[in-house]
């Protein structure tokens, strides 16, 4: 007797781009041979200069048409390996959206543009030069399927070469110790688009928008849960040094941090909870940065500056005006 087939949420993945095309197509590879069965693809080239736009032609063709063979069986007769061919690419359950801008825009209105198309019942989105493991979508739908609005997962760093340089740990969640003590939750993750529907998207005037946005969802009470494991590769490169990656990002970055650690811990002081203390530099100066910090040498003081700040300086420089509903 046949086992009934069971019908998946679809997930929506937006793939942002600006001058990847050395990265993306292992990036799309990774994301087409999940072992998730119902995937749209919404990939947004946000005004790229470079060869990002035959990669994605590139892709697009080879969907339709190349072909893989491997060996079936040994003819003993004929002393013949027999081969069989079969499409190299999965293409049940698979739709791929290209958007284009004309001009980049950046990454918060390109991530906009992405999720305003998107129609699957749990999203993400997935940086271009990143790569996804085999089962990251179906282990996070899981955690989301058992009550959870929010899943995020641990992340290897990996080089240009593909050579894991560390495991990036996180804790699991409590919003003093995931917003009040600024640890990123938001690279590996998986969450349910309603969310969008309940408290807008990225904030297209700040650099620290996924951040932002997120700790939105939590101080709105979404259910937040963390996958012990690494589930997705995200690569290290001196190219990434764009956008919020950009040295030139990085003190401003820090600023809207410290503006978003203060709203955390205000949040948490609302509801009579004290805010954990920050961890020592040895425990948490790895998880305080965004993994895509570019390699330099002052990388090691940019992360103790962050470690250590209380969330007691700064101007609230976070624009109004976000989207929000009740």
């Amino acid at each position: 007797m046949s086992r009934p087939k069971v019908s998946r949420p679809k997930v929506s993945l937006v793939v942002p781009v600006y001058n990847q095309a050395q990265y993306l197509p292992i990036c799309l590879d990774s994301i087409w041979f999940q072992d998730y069965p119902d995937l749209e693809v919404i990939l947004v080239n946000d005004g790229s200069t470079d060869a990002t736009a035959q990669a994605i032609a590139d892709f697009e063709r080879a969907l339709k048409d190349d072909v893989v063979s491997y060996a079936s069986c040994f003819d003993m007769e004929q002393n013949v390996i027999e081969r069989v061919e079969h499409p190299r690419f999965p293409q049940a359950g698979r739709s791929l959206r290209v958007i284009e801008h004309e001009q980049n825009r950046g990454l918060a209105p390109a991530l906009n543009t992405g999720f305003a198309a998107a129609t699957g019942d749990f999203c993400t989105y997935v940086p271009a030069d990143d790569a996804l493991l085999p089962s990251m979508i179906t282990e996070m739908v899981d955690a989301l399927q058992a009550g959870a609005d929010f899943v995020y997962a641990d992340m290897a760093i990996v080089d240009d070469a593909g050579r894991v340089v560390r495991r990036f740990a996180l804790p699991d969640y409590s919003f003093g110790r995931c917003f009040g003590d600024w640890y990123l939750c938001g690279v590996a993750k998986l969450y349910r688009t309603g969310l969008h529907e309940r408290f807008g998207f990225y904030d297209e005037a700040l650099l620290a928008h996924d951040h932002e946005l997120f700790q939105r969802f939590a101080e709105g009470g979404a259910r937040f849960t963390h996958i012990p494991r690494v589930l997705m590769n995200v690569r290290d490169h001196a190219r990434r040094e764009v956008d919020i990656h950009a040295p030139s990002s990085w003190n401003r970055l820090l600023e809207e941090s410290k503006v978003l650690v203060r709203r955390a811990r205000g949040h948490l002081a609302a509801a009579g909870l004290a805010p954990q203390a920050a961890n020592s530099a040895s425990s948490g100066a790895q998880a305080c940065l965004s993994p895509g910090l570019a390699a330099c040498s002052d990388r090691n003081t940019v992360a103790c500056r962050a470690q250590a700040f209380d969330g007691s300086d700064g101007p609230n420089i976070l624009p109004q005006g976000r989207k929000e509903k009740a």
